[in-house]
């Protein structure tokens, strides 16, 4: 009996330690792991871009630590659907295997690419729903830093029948438009490709997206990477 008193007491002082702990700032801390969701477009003469999609994958896969998650998501006439998420990973703790897994990822990516060419592109362009199966596949991960970049002209048009009038949640999510390419019609009136830019950035903000950046030079990619490990 006196031995079980001497465990209850143990316990309750155990249990108290970890309660001052707590409150003088011990705790969990903030998951500083990254979550990034790139949503490729694979829309008609979008598909010219496919080489240049390679090297964001691969860049942003040597942008990434042991412990974060990548995924990439098609944009075509539907995209709101887990069969667009064309490959994900979650890197290994061990930065041995992880790098294994990076270029299982990369080449597993370039097969996609390479099928792409010579398919072709889809109809129509479903962008918006591709944003809501990225934040709710980033939501999962429990991630602390999580980013969506899109690889698209940002030009939607949805094929009858498909309902994206909706509201859309990006809490907590940055958004990075990358490589926002320029039609035709853009370039006979330039009003067009910046008013295209400007109402994507309001709808993601007003969607609680905490940054929205449009991006066409590398570099300054890098500098948003650096910026979420410094939170």
């Amino acid at each position: 009996m006196k031995r079980i008193f001497q465990a209850i007491a143990a316990a309750a002082l155990t249990g108290t330690v970890a309660a001052l702990l707590v409150a003088a700032g011990c705790g969990p801390t903030t998951d500083r792991h990254q979550a990034v969701f790139v949503l490729i477009d694979t829309s008609g003469t979008y598909t010219r871009e496919m080489g240049k999609a390679q090297l964001v994958i691969n860049y942003t896969l040597g942008k990434l630590n042991p412990g974060d998650t990548l995924a990439i998501g098609r944009v075509k006439s539907r995209s709101f659907s887990e069969k667009e998420i064309l490959a994900k990973v979650t890197l290994d703790r061990d930065p041995l295997a992880a790098n294994r897994q990076k270029q299982e990822f990369s080449t597993e990516f370039s097969h996609f690419v390479s099928s792409t060419r010579n398919t072709g592109g889809s109809a129509y362009t479903d962008i918006t729903g591709g944003l809501i199966q990225a934040a709710e596949f980033l939501g999962e991960t429990g991630a602390g830093q999580k980013m969506i970049i899109i690889f698209s002209d940002l030009q939607e048009e949805l094929g009858k029948g498909t309902v994206r009038d909706i509201p859309i949640k990006l809490n907590g999510i940055r958004v990075i438009a990358l490589n926002v390419t320029k039609l035709d019609e853009d370039n006979a009136d330039p009003r067009r490709y910046l008013g295209r830019i400007e109402w994507w950035k309001k709808r993601v903000l007003a969607a609680g997206a905490t940054d929205w950046r449009v991006i066409n030079d590398m570099q300054r990619l890098e500098r948003i990477f650096e910026e979420e490990r410094r939170g």
